[in-house]
């Protein structure tokens, strides 16, 4: 089963997620085999927002333990933190993603659903999708939104990936390639 996971930063927790930095890592290395996606959104002016995670995992209680005992988290570096079934309808991880992890800007979309489901599909141009699917239910029985990763020259290319006026909210923060590099 796949997961979606976003831990958003509470504000000003900047210096702590550095410090919790190896931390982080050495969590994250653990779940090596199980990543799809992974890495930080930032404002405009690069200051870190939070944290996308993409994983495979055999139950929603693993996907909880997982977002859960994230070192970060566990030290109250994150304010919340999203967790939700997802389906890789690119059936790829981000390290194969054919742009490579440099070059242009990348960002997160996230839409937060409102009623029928929309964007079940990727769309037709998908040289620029990084990872794509829609948000579940634990279930999968329910469309609870769409989650994109993807390179784009500005914020409003990047929320152009989803249906207008479909969504109650949708969001578009600055990401990259998160990892040891």
């Amino acid at each position: 089963m796949e997961f979606f996971t976003y831990h958003r930063d509470r504000p000003h927790s900047r210096s702590l997620r550095h410090d919790l930095r190896e931390e982080h890592w050495s969590y994250m290395d653990g779940f090596a085999a199980e990543m799809i996606a992974r890495g930080p959104t930032f404002t405009d002016a690069d200051t870190p927002t939070g944290s996308v995670h993409v994983l495979d995992l055999p139950d929603p209680a693993a996907a909880r333990a997982f977002a859960f005992d994230e070192p970060c988290y566990q030290a109250g570096a994150y304010r919340d933190v999203l967790v939700r079934r997802w389906r890789n309808l690119l059936g790829r991880t981000m390290a194969e993603f054919p742009g490579g992890p440099t070059g242009g800007e990348r960002y997160l979309v996230l839409g937060l659903g409102a009623g029928r489901p929309a964007d079940l599909t990727p769309p037709p141009d998908r040289d620029e999708l990084i990872a794509y699917g829609p948000l579940l239910s634990d279930d999968a029985g329910s469309w609870l939104g769409t989650a994109a990763l993807l390179r784009a020259p500005d914020p409003d290319a990047a929320r152009a990936v989803l249906t207008p006026h479909h969504y109650a909210a949708v969001e578009v923060h600055r990401w990259e390639f998160g990892g040891r590099r």
